[in-house]
C-alpha cells in the first residue's frame, strides 16, 4: 500500500494540466482503476486480516481524493487568471475610429429629385423590374416590328418576359388602375445590355406622368423648368428641343446650360455651352387607348430622366461606373 501510494505522488507531481489530472483521477479512482481493482482482493484476504486491508485501502483512497481535489481547483485557478488575462481590456491603448456611413449619392440624387415633385403635388408609384413585353413596348406604341426598339437594348428572360428597360410600363399599368386626374413619378432600375464609360447594364430612371382635362405642353414646360430650376439652381439656362419618342407626340429633349464650363464651352459639352438631360413629350393617343382614356377629353405628358445622368452633372463625375465601384475614397467625398 505504502509502495502505491508513493507511485500516485510521484505521479501527480508531474501533473502539468486539467487533462493530465483528469487521466490520472481514471487510473487510479475509476471503475476499473488501481484502488477498485485493490477492493475486489477483499475477498481472498483472510478474514483476520480483511478489516486491516480494507482501511488502509480506503485510507489511500481518501487521501488520493483529497490531493486530486487540491490540485483541480489549483490548476483550474490558474486557467481562468490566464483566461481573465487573455480576455482582459487595455485602457491604456487608443480607441478603435468606426467611420459613419453616408447616402449614396445615387440614393441621394433619388431622393432629392423626389422630393421636389412630391412638393409639387407628384405621388410615387412602383412596377415590377421582371417586365411582361406588352407594359414595356406595346402598350406604349412599340409594337414587336418597330424600328425604336432598336433604341433599347434589351435583356430577355423570354420572348415575352423582359428586364425593363425603362420605368415607362409603370404609367400603363398605373392608368389602368386609375381614372383621370393622375399625376405621379415612378423611379426605380432599368436595364439594358450596354456597359461603357457613361452606360452600365444596370441604372436609375424616374419616369413622370400627368393626365387631366386640358393638359397641354405649357403645363410640361412649367413643371420641367421649376424641376431644373431647384435641382441645378434658379439661373440654369434651359432648353426644349424637337425629339421623337414613340409613346409621346409631340416629344422634346430638353436641355441645361452646362454647368461645368457655365455654358461657355468645353469637353463635356463638347464646346456647345448644353448638356441633354431629359426627355419629355404629350402622351401618344395609342398609350391612351390602351388604358381606356378618351384622347378626345384627356390630355397628358410624360418624362423620363437618368438618375446617374443628373447625379454626373451636378457632381461632375466623368464615369458612371465609379458609382458602383464601391471605392470608399470616392464615396467618402458624399
Amino acid at each position: 500500500m505504502e509502495d502505491l501510494k508513493q507511485t500516485f505522488l510521484d505521479e501527480i507531481k508531474s501533473v502539468e494540466g486539467l487533462v493530465d489530472l483528469s487521466n490520472l483521477k481514471i487510473k487510479y479512482l475509476g471503475k476499473k482503476g488501481i484502488i477498485t481493482a485493490q477492493l475486489k482482493k477483499l475477498s481472498s484476504i483472510p478474514p483476520a486480516d480483511r478489516a486491516l486491508f480494507g482501511k488502509k485501502i480506503n485510507d489511500i483512497k481518501q487521501f488520493m481524493e483529497t490531493e486530486i481535489d487540491v490540485l483541480e481547483s489549483r490548476l483550474k485557478g490558474e486557467e481562468l487568471k490566464r483566461q481573465l488575462l487573455s480576455d482582459s481590456i487595455d485602457v491604456t491603448l487608443s480607441g478603435k475610429f468606426v467611420s459613419f456611413g453616408r447616402e449614396h449619392p445615387i440614393n441621394k440624387t433619388l431622393s432629392e429629385i423626389t422630393d421636389i415633385f412630391v412638393r409639387m403635388g407628384f405621388s410615387v408609384e412602383e412596377g415590377p423590374e421582371i417586365e411582361l413585353d406588352y407594359y414595356n413596348f406595346e402598350a406604349l406604341n412599340i409594337p414587336k416590328d418597330h424600328p425604336a426598339r432598336d433604341m433599347q437594348d434589351t435583356f430577355y428572360v423570354s420572348p415575352d418576359i423582359v428586364l425593363r428597360t425603362h420605368t415607362s410600363p409603370v404609367q400603363v399599368r398605373v392608368m389602368e388602375k386609375r381614372k383621370p386626374p393622375v399625376r405621379f413619378i415612378a423611379p426605380g432600375k432599368v436595364y439594358r445590355c450596354d456597359a461603357d464609360v457613361t452606360h452600365t447594364p444596370m441604372f436609375h430612371q424616374i419616369e413622370g406622368l400627368m393626365v387631366d382635362k386640358g393638359i397641354n405642353f405649357s403645363n410640361l414646360k412649367g413643371v420641367l423648368v421649376t424641376f431644373l430650376h431647384h435641382m441645378f439652381g434658379p439661373d440654369t439656362p434651359v432648353r426644349f428641343r424637337p425629339s421623337f419618342f414613340p409613346f409621346t407626340e409631340p416629344s422634346a429633349e430638353i436641355d441645361i446650360g452646362c454647368i461645368i464650363c457655365n455654358s461657355s464651352g468645353c469637353r463635356v459639352c463638347k464646346n456647345s455651352g448644353w448638356l441633354e438631360i431629359l426627355g419629355a413629350g404629350m402622351v401618344n393617343p395609342r398609350v391612351f387607348e390602351h388604358v381606356g382614356y378618351d384622347p378626345e377629353e384627356y390630355s397628358g405628358f410624360a418624362f423620363g430622366m437618368g438618375i446617374e445622368r443628373i447625379a454626373m452633372l451636378k457632381y461632375s463625375i466623368d464615369d458612371i461606373r465609379l458609382f458602383y465601384e464601391n471605392d470608399i475614397r470616392f464615396l467618402r467625398q458624399f
